[in-house]
């Protein structure tokens, strides 16, 4: 062996020895000095000593030494791990060295995240089966989330889409729209795990699920338009708080001036204030840093949904009985053509109100390990939050209507159907302001990112995407912000790319409308219905699989409808609105 040959070894060895050093001082500082001591007893997933055991290196004394280790830390509180480790480290690549092998062993830190199902480790009652902290999520968790993330904007909208349809078909949509759900929502839950639904691999998310069971060019398309629906979420609930910002404004003044008073007031200013709002909270990286504003948001969507439901019930006492008539909005009110399209937008209105299967995996992924299994316990969960929101949909949406008949406004509480009392009014609106601030965030999160996450891997050394700027918000190290250049950049735009889009089209009903027509069909009815298939391998032409396709096609037609008839009403409403002016 030559010199070089020698001192380039020698390199590599002393780089092995400062790899593994770094690697576990940065393991003790991540896991709190947890370090080796994870491996026993606390759960094998965090190191991977599967090449000690390939090179047949010596892993008695591997795991003596972590005993050892165990038995030191609990009695001295010293990790002994950190003193011994880089040693232990040297012992197995001089090892491996003398077995003619190449020079790479090395304890690689892993997160829990890096573990498939099905590998071997210790058991372990702080992590599941993927190694995981454990899940402790139950029937009842699952079914508060499903309720939380369904009953919000949407629900305002419900008495206008009442009002279409009439008294039959109203309630009666409404009703089928329930039932598809929570079937599709059923077979969506049987692709949460890959083959076994005990056992078999966790798919986290909607994307993963959908990529696990099906092929790239319609993974493709469930990304395009899982995104595009979220971009349309975001004006959507732009448009929603700027409406009611501006009916709180028209509430006093109607309350001082007397109804006369045309209380003209600009949205403008009001969508500026909530893009500014968003631009800060958008600087938050991830859903865990926004976990207190989702639970305000939370219990504003019950505070504003309660109060609307409690209004219409009053005006419908006032009145000394229900308005309406069994076929909705009369013709002369409306032309025969216009009903339709009006019927068509009703329709996308009750489907955005049943959209919750993007974030139904997210859900599962939080119920406990079996016994029973996820997939049951899910189904149970969709089960009883779908009546409980199909009741409470069914309430708010025939008393608005009963309330108001034909004039039942598009927005419960902006629409002026109510006047008094206008205290009552001002802080359902003010509770549907602070809901969207946290259902924006909510629902943006993903699209957040995926964008970040693509360009860190397009541009892995750029400064610009990667660095992270620490700024204290407390003494504490868990409340500081990061905050990155081109987070900061790239989200910044975006909210005022969703905000310039709301001020040229600020149409409630018709925007509504339009989100739930493109999200209905494909993210609730078809990549359920394709992954179930493939899932459990149902043979072409069988009867399940013809009924699966036909609910399919039909979903398709009705959402294909919905979206013309909100398109046209955005269209008819452009004509007469000025972008930018006094409403």
């Amino acid at each position: 062996m030559t010199g070089r040959d020698e001192s380039g070894r020698g390199e590599r060895n002393n780089e092995d020895r400062a790899r593994v050093k770094r690697e576990i001082e940065g393991e003790s500082e991540r896991e709190g000095g947890a370090g080796l001591r994870a491996c026993i007893g606390d759960g094998l997933q965090h190191w991977d000593v599967t090449d000690i055991y390939k090179q047949e290196v010596n892993t008695a004394a591997f795991i003596v030494f972590v005993f050892i280790d165990q038995g030191f830390s609990q009695a001295l509180n010293f990790d002994l791990h950190l003193f011994i480790s880089p040693w232990l480290s040297v012992f197995c690549a001089s090892k491996m060295e003398g077995n003619g092998a190449s020079n790479n062993c090395q304890f690689t830190s892993r997160t829990p995240s890096d573990v498939e199902s099905g590998e071997s480790q210790c058991n372990s009652d702080r992590f599941d089966d993927d190694g995981r902290p454990k899940r402790t999520g139950t029937v009842w968790t699952a079914s508060a989330h499903i309720i939380t993330a369904v009953i919000g904007s949407g629900v305002l909208s419900l008495a206008w889409a009442v009002g279409q349809l009439g008294w039959v078909a109203g309630p009666g949509i409404m009703i089928l729209f329930s039932f598809v759900t929570y079937y599709t929502s059923t077979l969506l839950s049987d692709c949460y795990r890959s083959c076994d639904p005990s056992t078999g691999k966790r798919n986290y998310t909607y994307k993963d699920a959908v990529q696990a069971n099906l092929s790239g060019a319609k993974v493709k398309m469930c990304g395009f338009l899982q995104y595009i629906n979220l971009i349309g979420t975001a004006i959507g609930y732009t448009i929603a708080a700027t409406s009611s910002m501006v009916a709180i404004k028209r509430s006093n003044c109607f309350h001082e001036n007397g109804k006369d008073d045309p209380c003209q007031i600009s949205s403008n200013l009001y969508m500026i204030i909530f893009g500014i709002v968003q631009i800060i909270f958008s600087q938050f990286p991830n859903f865990e840093k926004i976990a207190g504003l989702s639970i305000i948001a939370a219990i504003m969507s019950f505070t504003y949904s309660t109060i609307g439901l409690a209004l219409g019930i009053v005006q419908v006492i006032e009145n000394g009985g229900f308005k309406g008539s069994l076929t909705g909005i009369s013709i002369g009110l409306v032309t025969p053509v216009h009903k339709v399209w009006l019927v068509f937008q009703a329709i996308g209105s009750i489907a955005f109100a049943y959209s919750f299967s993007l974030i139904l995996i997210e859900i599962q992924d939080t119920i406990k390990a079996p016994p029973p299994s996820e997939a049951k316990v899910m189904k149970r969960a969709t089960s009883i939050s779908i009546s409980a929101t199909t009741v409470f949909y069914l309430l708010c949406g025939c008393m608005g209507y009963g309330g108001f008949g034909d004039l039942a406004p598009g927005n419960l509480l902006t629409g002026f159907g109510f006047y008094n009392p206008f205290w009552l009014l001002d802080i359902a609106n003010a509770a549907i302001v602070i809901h969207l601030v946290g259902a924006y965030q909510v629902y943006c999160q993903p699209l957040y990112a995926f964008i970040e996450n693509w360009a860190k891997g397009t541009w892995p050394n750029c400064k610009f995407i990667t660095n992270e700027i620490t700024i204290p918000m407390s003494l504490s190290k868990s409340y500081n912000l990061n905050i990155n250049l081109f987070r900061l950049t790239w989200r910044s735009l975006f909210v005022v790319l969703a905000t310039f889009i709301s001020m040229l089209m600020p149409f409630f009903d018709d925007v509504v409308g339009l989100i739930g027509a493109i999200g209905f069909w494909p993210m609730t009815v078809y990549f359920p219905i394709e992954m179930y298939i493939v899932q459990k391998k149902v043979p072409k032409w069988s009867t399940r699989w013809i009924w699966l396709q036909l609910l399919s096609s039909l979903c398709l037609v009705i959402s294909v409808a919905a979206a013309i008839g909100s398109i046209v009403g955005i269209v008819s409403d452009l004509k007469v609105y000025k972008p930018f002016k006094t409403t």
